[in-house]
């Protein structure tokens, strides 16, 4: 074959091609269309799908925090009461040695009364005792002058 067969080989398939071209370049562009409109599709519903699944997500969370504050509430609850517990325990303890210390308290002041009253009387003997001693002796200093009185008067 001949370079010029060659080229008329060539010209025939450069025109048979450049003929089929523009309806192959136009089936082309409509599978294009098509698969932009198929994508435009897809990503339409993956945005669906992801704001259902970030939807769902919320809900979720919202109820996990929901749950948390229940159980955080009922754990505040539970605190509260124990520690009411333990107040109380606490104030009956105290309340019990307030209770005893004022026994103790009591059982002090009256053996310190009685002290006391054991003291105020026995000073009350040992100054009774002195007060009659002294009357003793200012009875006999009377005696005393009454004899000399007598006596003065005799001689007179």
């Amino acid at each position: 074959m001949t370079t010029e067969e060659r080229l008329y080989k060539l010209e025939g398939i450069v025109e048979g091609v450049m003929a089929t071209l523009p309806s192959r370049v136009a089936g082309v562009e409509n599978r294009m269309d098509l698969l932009r409109q198929e994508l435009k599709g897809e990503i339409q519903a993956l945005r669906q799908e992801v704001r259902e699944e970030i939807q769902a997500l919320r809900q979720e969370v919202r109820e996990e925090i929901q749950a948390l504050r229940q159980e955080v509430k009922g754990e505040i609850q539970g605190l509260r009461q124990e520690l009411k517990g333990d107040v109380q325990g606490l104030r009956q303890e105290v309340m019990g040695e307030i209770q005893a210390l004022r026994q103790e308290l009591k059982g002090d002041l009256q053996g310190l009364r009685q002290e006391v009253m054991g003291e105020i009387q026995g000073l009350r003997q040992e100054v009774k005792g002195d007060i009659n001693a002294a009357l003793n002796r200012l009875m006999l200093y009377f005696t005393a002058l009454a004899a000399a009185l007598a006596l003065l008067t005799l001689l007179r």
